[in-house]
């Protein structure tokens, strides 16, 4: 790509492709963890909503998180319009926390398999929070998607941060050790 800069044309960089997810990463979003994903709406208003789970691409380089599309029509909106997306995952036995952030994110209708996928991290996500005093039930009635409602949210990590409380909140996420 050419641009004109002072007067003269120039060749653009290449852009960077970011390193795609390590394996132990992949594992820990696709596990029992707390999803989130915010955007922004007009006036840079943050929307929130819960997910209720995700998937990784087999390069690693491109998340897919699972929503309902009936409790997530400000969040549909607002990543429509800026394509822009910040995910947080959350082990809550041991409070790990990730984020991840985006700038392609594209709504999508779920393949045949996400069905699957979505229903192994709903119970999951109840095994592992059972012992901390929360039903299987109750964590059933708050994820549970109709797989008519069901919606993707899928994007290109671009930046990827720890937010384990503690000192090291913040920090950006280092790829585990081979």
């Amino acid at each position: 790509m050419y641009y004109i800069r002072r007067g003269f044309v120039v060749q653009s960089p290449p852009m960077s492709v970011p390193p795609p997810i390590d394996e132990a990463t992949a594992a820990f979003l696709r596990g029992p963890v707390s999803i989130s994903v915010a955007s922004r709406a007009a006036g840079n208003v943050p929307v929130l909503v819960r997910c209720s789970g995700c998937s990784v691409s087999q390069d690693r380089r491109r998340v897919t998180l699972y929503l309902a599309r009936s409790k997530s029509a400000a969040l549909i909106e607002a990543v429509r319009a800026t394509r822009a997306a910040a995910a947080v995952f959350s082990l809550p036995s041991s409070h790990r926390s990730l984020q991840l952030k985006g700038s392609d994110a594209a709504i999508g209708v779920p393949a045949p398999r996400d069905s699957e996928v979505f229903a192994r991290y709903v119970e999951a996500f109840a095994a592992e929070i059972d012992p901390l005093g929360h039903s299987v039930e109750m964590v059933r009635a708050l994820l549970w998607i109709d797989p008519e409602d069901l919606a993707t949210l899928a994007f290109t990590p671009i930046a990827a941060f720890t937010q384990t409380p503690g000192p090291g909140a913040g920090a950006p996420l280092r790829p585990a050790a081979p």
